[in-house]
C-alpha cells in the first residue's frame, strides 16, 4: 500500500474531505512509520500493514487535537500482534 493509499484512507477515517491538511497527514504517516519500527515492527507494502500505519496516523491525529487520548486497545493489540507474528516467523 502507498502512501497516497494510506492517506486516502486516514482522510476518510478522520472525516476531512479537503487537501488542506495533507502535508500535516503526511508527515503524520511518516511519524507512525518510524514509530512503528521503534517497536521492532519492519513494515511491508501489504494492505496489513498500511492499514496498521493509518491507524497509528489516526490515533497521532486524535492525540494531538483531544486531551487525555490513550492508545486505542485495537492499536495496541495490532501491533503486538504484527511484532509477534514477525518475531515468531523468524525466530520460529
Amino acid at each position: 500500500m502507498t502512501d497516497a493509499d494510506i492517506l486516502t484512507i486516514l482522510k476518510t477515517d478522520l472525516m476531512v474531505s479537503s487537501s488542506a491538511l495533507d502535508t500535516y497527514l503526511q508527515t503524520l504517516i511518516a511519524s507512525a512509520k518510524d514509530y512503528i519500527s521503534t517497536e521492532g515492527i519492519t513494515l511491508a507494502d501489504s494492505q496489513s500493514d498500511g492499514m496498521l500505519v493509518e491507524m497509528y496516523a489516526a490515533y497521532l491525529y486524535r492525540r494531538r487535537r483531544e486531551e487525555n487520548v490513550q492508545m486505542p486497545r485495537m492499536l495496541r493489540w495490532a501491533l503486538n500482534n504484527r511484532l509477534f507474528s514477525e518475531k515468531g516467523a523468524v525466530n520460529g
